[in-house]
């Protein structure tokens, strides 16, 4: 058949959402816009192509201006602009997508409640632990309002921003993300992440383009955009919101919010961790499960779990459990079987067992970060008696007397 007129470019279907859902990124930046039109470019190239409708960032006020300024400035023939003609040149279809610029809230700054102000103010940096907690609480209700919404599939880019903030939104997504959501990072060769290149460098371009400067250690460089290579990488993550759905919905704070999953689950740990410890010798299962014991590890644990068993009353801290601590170790030592040599109660670390209430609690911290690091190696079946392990403010194993077993 004779081709006729100009030809036309064949449109690349974009992969949607469920039921016909909205893609959106979000995106945490700082003073490099450009991991967001790297994050896009990278999108575009999976298989098949994720086209977000709409783009929301999350920034400071010096992120904001530097974003507007190099982004969707001037407003005629902007980068953004540019991005999607590229990405339609490429035979993407963008009808419906990349809305970016056209609202405020597609770049949300982040705000902390300013009490001498008595209102709340934009940060134009996060610094200090109160504007990281204002940050995190930004960041939990920005992903709140988007990942709860079922039409919602979210795409959330760690690439951007200051490390904490990225730490923050992995923790959040975590927390709330749906499991067909994403989480990820893009990654870029050198020396195209430079902010010293002229022109920089946000995609690439139909036709190569010569970027001369300086890399990120100020070195003269000169690279041709043809050699750019943008990698998109995806960030695995547990869903937690299958365990804590419930409790997720609420508007609670991201400190809030950590406290209360963690305490979900602690009681899901309780009913689900069984301790099998001996009185004679060093054998401990966690779930049917050895874990190898050191002497004073033995001991602490078998302090613990002897209290737990005997539904003994909660000490208040580490130091006030060491007079009861030495007794127990004491005794331990007096009722040894002379003539077992496998019995541990023998071991002089028994016999001359005697803290004081200061060295009580270095040795209560170094038992419980050893014990968990043992759990952490051995794998997910145990590691849930870490978080019953005690905690600052309280000195006790938290598993009921059920769950516990103790042999001669």
């Amino acid at each position: 058949m004779k081709a006729t007129g100009k030809s036309k470019i064949r449109k690349t279907p974009s992969h949607e959402s469920a039921e016909g859902g909205q893609i959106v990124l979000l995106s945490v930046t700082g003073q490099s816009p450009a991991v967001l039109t790297e994050t896009v470019w990278a999108l575009a190239k999976e298989t098949p192509p994720i086209i977000p409708h709409r783009v929301v960032v999350l920034t400071t006020t010096v992120g904001r201006e530097t974003l507007v300024k190099e982004l969707l400035s001037p407003p005629e023939n902007c980068v953004w602009d540019q991005l999607r003609s590229r990405l339609e040149g490429l035979g993407h279809d963008l009808t419906g997508r990349l809305h970016f610029g056209q609202t405020p809230h597609d770049i949300r700054v982040f705000t902390i409640f300013d009490p001498k102000l008595r209102r709340t103010r934009e940060l134009a940096d996060i610094g200090s632990e109160e504007e990281n907690m204002a940050a995190a609480d930004f960041i939990t209700e920005t992903v709140r309002g988007l990942a709860m919404d079922d039409e919602v599939r979210l795409v959330a880019s760690v690439a951007g921003g200051r490390k904490t903030m990225s730490a923050l939104l992995f923790a959040v997504m975590s927390l709330l993300a749906k499991e067909d959501d994403l989480l990820t990072h893009v990654l870029i060769n050198d020396p195209f992440d430079s902010r010293g290149l002229r022109p920089r460098f946000y995609f690439p371009p139909a036709a190569a383009v010569i970027h001369r400067g300086t890399d990120r250690e100020g070195a003269p460089v000169s690279a041709s955009s043809e050699t750019a290579n943008i990698q998109l990488g995806k960030i695995p993550f547990v869903a937690l919101r299958n365990l804590f759905e419930r409790d997720l919905k609420k508007k609670w704070s991201y400190s809030r919010l950590v406290r209360e999953c963690q305490n979900e689950a602690r009681e899901h740990a309780r009913q689900n961790v069984r301790l099998a410890i001996s009185r004679s010798r060093l054998s401990l299962k966690v779930n049917g499960i050895a874990i190898p014991t050191s002497v004073r590890q033995h001991a602490y644990l078998l302090f613990l779990a002897e209290r737990a068993a005997a539904e003994a009353p909660e000490l208040p801290n580490y130091a006030a459990a060491f007079a009861d601590f030495n007794q127990f170790c004491k005794r331990l030592y007096s009722e040894q079987n002379p003539s077992d040599f496998t019995d541990w109660r023998g071991a002089s670390e028994l016999k001359d067992m005697s803290l004081d209430y200061t060295q009580m609690e270095r040795f209560c911290i170094k038992m419980k970060n050893e014990l968990k690091e043992k759990l952490k190696d051995i794998g997910p079946n145990v590691i849930g008696l870490t978080g019953l392990l005690p905690q600052a403010g309280h000195f006790s194993l938290h598993l009921p007397p059920s769950r516990v077993t103790i042999t001669g």
